[in-house]
């Protein structure tokens, strides 16, 4: 009897990486394909079997616990109460008090008098009064502040430039005796040109001045000083009048070799 030959079906794997790697990982992942699948799909099937019965198993579960919730039952002792004596009976009620109705005797001669209060108004004369005087309304003065005076204009370009001296007209002489170098910039060897801006009033006197460019903050700190200690100026004129001006004045510092 010959031997039947079973026949060999190959799955569609076996025929996609026929002749392949079959050691490359996605042949291990096709593989196992349907029974990952298999289970994904059984874990799914009792998460959602769980989620739909939760609802009802919460509520038999509250149902039963309400069942079995204790009753707290108070036993009399019924002989203790049976023998216990009976309590007093209340007192009787006090007797009514006697009324003694007493009824005056009627004489032939008594007479009822009655009287009867006559309440006179007596008038009481009318004092004619002059009305009181109108109060006295002070009259109250307010006197106005006087206006403040406006600030003058500060020009920028005017007719007639403002000097400091005739033999320093831009005050860098004055700035050269009267300057005092910053030891701490002298050890650094820090140097430079610091830009000051000021205004100079119609009087002369210096106000405002702030660094426009400076190069170290204690150099600047010494510009300003020194800028702002200087006497007065010669004012600015514009239409041969004096006003104030806004001035520019560089202040160089050099370290000597």
């Amino acid at each position: 009897m010959a031997k039947e030959q079973k026949q060999y079906i190959e799955s569609l794997e076996e025929m996609v990486y026929k002749n392949r790697n079959k050691a490359y990982g996605s042949y291990q992942i096709r593989r196992k394909y349907r029974k990952y699948l298999s289970i994904a799909l059984t874990i799914g099937f009792f998460l959602l079997a769980g989620v739909v019965a939760y609802p009802f198993v919460n509520a038999l579960l509250a149902k039963t616990v309400e069942k079995k919730a204790e009753v707290t039952v108070i036993e009399a002792d019924v002989a203790s109460i049976a023998d216990a004596p009976p309590p007093p009976p209340p007192p009787p009620p006090p007797p009514p008090a006697k009324v003694v109705q007493f009824v005056p005797k009627a004489s032939k001669d008594s007479t009822t008098v009655i009287s009867i209060e006559i309440i006179q108004q007596i008038d009481e004369p009318v004092v004619n009064t002059a009305p009181p005087p109108p109060p006295v309304v002070e009259e109250v003065v307010v006197v106005a502040p006087p206006p403040e005076p406006e600030e003058e204009k500060v020009f920028i370009i005017v007719e007639e430039n403002p000097t400091f001296r005739e033999d320093d007209p831009q005050g860098l002489k004055y700035l050269n005796e009267n300057i005092n170098y910053p030891v701490v910039a002298q050890e650094n060897g820090i140097q430079g040109r610091v830009t000051v801006q000021f205004v100079i009033n119609s009087d002369g006197s210096i106000v405002d001045a702030v660094v426009l460019r400076g190069i170290d903050p204690s150099l600047d700190k010494e510009a300003l000083r020194v800028v702002s200690s200087m006497p007065k100026w010669n004012p600015g004129k514009q239409l041969n009048r004096p006003v104030r001006v806004r001035f520019t004045l560089p202040v160089q510092f050099k370290l000597m070799n």
